[in-house]
C-alpha cells in the first residue's frame, strides 16, 4: 500500500470518480483538495462538505498547483490548459484508476478494448461471482462499467477479484497499475479527436494495460482484431506475462502460445498444452438479447479471463448459460404493431453501430447522433444502404450524417430524442425494427450514454398502439 500521509493532493474534476479518490485519499491521510471547472452537484457539494474536503468549482485558481500530486479524472484532456501547466511544473499526475491500485489486495481482472469491454466485463464479473458463490471469495465489478474502483477498493481482501472496465482515458494516468489478468477485446478507430487523429496514438494508450505484467500474470487478447494480430505477432517474445489468444474458428496454436479460446463447429473449444476441450455449444447460450459475431467474441474473451485464473468449466458454464447482455446494448425494449424496439445507447462510435447494423435482423429505422468524435461514417455506407430504410439524425452530428449518407437512405434530422422516436414511429413499418445506436458519444444532448438509453426507454414505452 503506498503511504500518503500527510501528502498534499490535488484532485481535478468533481464527478463520481473524482469524489470517490478524493474520499479514498482524505481517509488514508492525505492532504486534498478537490478543484471542478464547471458546477458541483448538491450530491458531490454536500459529499465534500462532510469529509471536510476544501473544494473549488466554477474555474481552476492556482491552488491547484500546490501540491505534490494530482489526480485526473479521465473525462480532462491533457491538453488543456491546467493539465499542461502542471506537468510543466514536474508536479506527477495520476488517475484514479492508479491511486487505487495502491490500495489494492485483489487480484485484478483488466479490460479494455474499443467495443464490448462493457459486456465482457459484466460476464467476466458473473462467472466469478457464479464461482466466489461456491468457493468463499467476491467479486467486484468497478471501473467505467458502474462504481469506481477508488469506493470499493478498502472493501477488497486477498482472495476477492475486482473486474476493472478500462478507457483509454483511465490508462492514460497510469504509472505502476499491473493486473494480474488483462484483456484487450479489439482496437478500432475512437476517440481519434483526442489522440491527434492517429489510432496507433489511441492504440499505445491501450497497450498500457499489460505494460508492466510479469511471468505471473496473463494478457487475453482478441486475434480476430488486425491490429492486435499483428501487434501481438510483431512483439510476442518481448513479452513477460502469459497470453491467451481467442478468435472466431478453429486454429492450430503455435509453439509462442500453448493455450487459446475459440469458437468453432458452433462450439467455444479451449486450447492448452493437454489438449483441446469442448466448453459448452452456442445455442446454450446465444440468445435473442445476446447474439452476433461480436458477442460471440465477448464470450471468448470473458472464457479466457475465467481460464487464465483457473476457474471451474461447471461455474462459466453456468454464467454463460444465464447471460442474456447488458442494458443499452442491443437491449429489447418492447415490440409496437409489429416492430421491433432496439436501445443501443452504448453504441458510442461507428464500430459499435456497425455492429448493431449486422447483428438486427431485417430492414430498419435507425436513429443515430450525438456528438462527433472525428468519425468518417462513410466507413460503414454499405452497411447502411444495406439494412437502412430511414435514417433519423440528432445531435450535433446530424449534419455530418446527412452529408455523409443522403442518396442512399430516405435522411430525416430531428431537434430532441422525443422528436425522434415519433418520427421513427411514423416512419417504421410493420416487421421492421427501430434501432437506436447513436455511433456518437452522448455529451451534446444527456449526461452520459445510460441517461440517453434511458430515456429512449421511457420514451418507447410511452408510445401507444
Amino acid at each position: 500500500m503506498m503511504d500518503v500521509t500527510g501528502k498534499k493532493v490535488t484532485v481535478l474534476g468533481a464527478r463520481r470518480s473524482g469524489i470517490a479518490v478524493a474520499e479514498l485519499l482524505s481517509e488514508a491521510g492525505a492532504s486534498v483538495f478537490v478543484s471542478e471547472l464547471g458546477t458541483l452537484g448538491a450530491f458531490e457539494s454536500a459529499r465534500l462538505h462532510a469529509l471536510q474536503i476544501p473544494y473549488e468549482e466554477g474555474g481552476h485558481t492556482e491552488n491547484v498547483f500546490a501540491a505534490d500530486f494530482c489526480v485526473i479524472s479521465p473525462g480532462i484532456p491533457r491538453t488543456v490548459a491546467v493539465v499542461r501547466a502542471i506537468l510543466e511544473k514536474g508536479t506527477p499526475l495520476f488517475s484514479e484508476i492508479e491511486v487505487a491500485y495502491w490500495f489494492c489486495k485483489a487480484r485484478i481482472i483488466g479490460i479494455t478494448g474499443t467495443d464490448g469491454k462493457t459486456t465482457t466485463a459484466t460476464l467476466v464479473h458473473r462467472i466469478f461471482e457464479t464461482d466466489g458463490n461456491t468457493q468463499g471469495y467476491r467479486a467486484f465489478s468497478v471501473g467505467n462499467i458502474g462504481q469506481p474502483f477508488s469506493s470499493m477498493v478498502l472493501a477488497m481482501q486477498p482472495e476477492d477479484v475486482a473486474v476493472i472496465e478500462l478507457s483509454s482515458y483511465q490508462l492514460e494516468g497510469c504509472t505502476s497499475f499491473r493486473p494480474d489478468v488483462s484483456v484487450i477485446t479489439n482496437i478500432t478507430p475512437d476517440h481519434l479527436d483526442r489522440y491527434e487523429g492517429e489510432l496507433l496514438n489511441y492504440a499505445q494508450t491501450k497497450f498500457g494495460i499489460y505494460a508492466r505484467q510479469g511471468k505471473d500474470d496473463t494478457l487475453v487478447y482478441n486475434d480476430d482484431d488486425p491490429l492486435l494480430h499483428d501487434h501481438f505477432a510483431q512483439n510476442r517474445d518481448n513479452l513477460l506475462c502469459g497470453i491467451i489468444p481467442f478468435g472466431i474458428g478453429c486454429r492450430t496454436t503455435d509453439a509462442g502460445c500453448s493455450s487459446g479460446v475459440w469458437f468453432c463447429d458452433n462450439m467455444i473449444v479451449l486450447d492448452s498444452e493437454a489438449g483441446r476441450e469442448c466448453l459448452i455449444d452456442a445455442e446454450d447460450f446465444l440468445k435473442r438479447s445476446f447474439r452476433g459475431r461480436h458477442n460471440i467474441s465477448n464470450a471468448l474473451a470473458a472464457v479466457a479471463a475465467a481460464r487464465a485464473l483457473g476457474i471451474g468449466n461447471e461455474a462459466v458454464r453456468s454464467a454463460l448459460q444465464d447471460f442474456t447482455g447488458v442494458e443499452h446494448r442491443q437491449e429489447f425494449v418492447r415490440t409496437l404493431d409489429g416492430s421491433d424496439w432496439i436501445n443501443d445507447s452504448k453504441a458510442t462510435n461507428i464500430n459499435a453501430l456497425c455492429q448493431a447494423l449486422q447483428t438486427v435482423p431485417g430492414r430498419m429505422v435507425l436513429i443515430a447522433g450525438g456528438r462527433d468524435k472525428g468519425s468518417d461514417y462513410r466507413e460503414i455506407a454499405g452497411i447502411v444502404r444495406e439494412k437502412v430504410t430511414f435514417l433519423v439524425a440528432i445531435g450535433e452530428a446530424r449534419e455530418k450524417l446527412c452529408s455523409a449518407y443522403s442518396g442512399m437512405v430516405d435522411v430525416r434530422t430531428a431537434g430532441s430524442l422525443e422528436e425522434a422516436v415519433s418520427t421513427a414511429r411514423q416512419l417504421v413499418e410493420p416487421g421492421q425494427t427501430v434501432l437506436f445506436s447513436p455511433g456518437c458519444s452522448s455529451f451534446d444532448m444527456f449526461e452520459d450514454f445510460e441517461d440517453r438509453g434511458r430515456q429512449f426507454k421511457t420514451l418507447t414505452m410511452g408510445l401507444l398502439s
